[in-house]
């Protein structure tokens, strides 16, 4: 009977998961250039494949356990969100979903961005955070005649890349700048000027998802508090027969 406690605390625990996430994506349904995120589950005998065939050392639980699914990899969807037409000459929307902004950060960092409502701060295009607005060749644009043309756009594999806050992301592994970022030499191909790209999340599809991950997690939890209860029952009647 204990046995069935495991799957069900697993169930809840990836529902409790898919709801943070999908709130997440709801809350973003307006945040220029959002990419809605999602969750992929596994078994734990997936892990033990994988563990083995990284050479690391792992251990067989037994069948029931390793059969649970568990929340193996979040990923982004990179689909292409609406884009919306402002007329602001410091708005930029981008084209190909592979490619990206770059803002260096107030640490020196620099980080990927597919929002492109910028701002003009002492004579520099920057991000709404008053981050700098980067070049192909990693400088600050000023913000004067011709500008846009000089806007650095990066292509990037989604794999390569972890977010970092609701909007930005970052290379997993620095130091493979050279290897998995590519500056687009001609960024009029990849730039609209005057535009924004909207979040890609479907806020109905979303409501959808989030009752369903709210449902499953209940029914979860009412399996448990029902085995909980068959126990009690079993564990009064041991006691009277004694």
């Amino acid at each position: 009977m204990n046995q069935g406690l495991y799957p069900l605390a697993a169930a809840m625990v990836n529902q409790i998961n898919r709801v943070d996430v999908v709130s997440n994506n709801l809350a973003n349904a307006k945040t220029i250039g959002f990419k809605e995120e999602g969750l992929a589950e596994g078994t734990f005998n997936h892990y033990l494949e994988k563990a083995k065939q990284e050479g690391k050392k792992s251990e067989y639980i037994n069948e029931l356990t390793n059969k649970i699914p568990k929340i193996d990899q979040s990923y982004v969807d990179a689909k292409q969100g609406g884009v919306i037409n402002t007329g602001n000459e410091l708005d930029f929307s981008l084209k190909d979903p592979q490619t990206f902004f770059a803002v260096l950060t107030q640490n020196g960092d620099v980080q990927y961005t597919r929002d492109g409502s910028f701002k003009n701060l002492d004579g520099f295009l920057v991000d709404s955070n008053g981050n700098n607005v980067l070049s192909a060749d990693g400088e600050p644009i000023g913000v004067e005649e011709g500008f846009a043309q000089a806007i650095g756009v990066f292509k990037i594999d989604y794999e390569n890349l972890q977010k970092h806050g609701d909007n930005n992301y970052k290379l997993k592994d620095q130091a493979q700048v050279d290897a998995q970022v590519q500056p687009m030499e001609n960024n009029e191909t990849f730039v609209m000027q005057g535009s924004l790209e909207g979040s890609n999340v479907n806020s109905v599809l979303a409501m959808v998802q989030l009752i369903e991950a709210q449902r499953g997690m209940e029914l979860a939890q009412k399996g448990i508090t029902g085995i909980d209860s068959i126990n009690q029952k079993v564990i009064q009647k041991l006691g009277e027969s004694r």
